[in-house]
């Protein structure tokens, strides 16, 4: 008789992932770590305009979201418009060096990674439990 070994549970995949990332080096460092931790596509943009046009193609599951871009100051209202997408919003992870400089009401939609950060932290924060909007963060009140 074979022993039963316990099953983990399986691991979600990345899905695709939407990169907001005006330097480029680390976009694409970024954009590495995330194909290699199984990320299904991975779109990178570098402006506010280009992903306004990314979203327009289709929702990702994920959002790595620099909140210091070269034409917008103020990055993180993309979590903001993002969250009004429907239902089933993306993960969202804040990448900045100034984590402060997110009003509060915006970094409870995501994990808030300071830069330079740890590729495992920025895999794990977007692998974690998926939280959809209000009703999740009511629970997560309550419960």
């Amino acid at each position: 008789m074979d022993s039963e070994r316990p099953t983990r549970p399986a691991r979600r995949g990345l899905g695709s992932i939407l990169v907001v990332e005006d330097d480029p080096v680390l976009a694409l460092s970024i954009e590495a770590a995330l194909r290699d931790a199984g990320a299904r596509a991975v779109v990178i943009c570098s402006s506010i305009a280009s992903t306004m046009e990314a979203l327009e193609q289709g929702r990702p599951d994920g959002i790595v979201l620099d909140v210091h871009l070269t034409d917008r100051d103020d990055g993180w209202a993309l979590a903001e418009l993002v969250d009004q997408l429907g239902p089933r919003r993306p993960r969202i992870v804040f990448s900045t060096g100034s984590p402060d400089a997110i009003p509060p009401d915006v970094a409870h939609m995501g994990a808030v990674l300071e830069k330079p950060y740890d590729p495992a932290d920025l895999i794990a924060a977007l692998s974690g439990e998926e939280r959809r909007g209000l009703f999740a963060r009511l629970r997560g009140v309550v419960g």
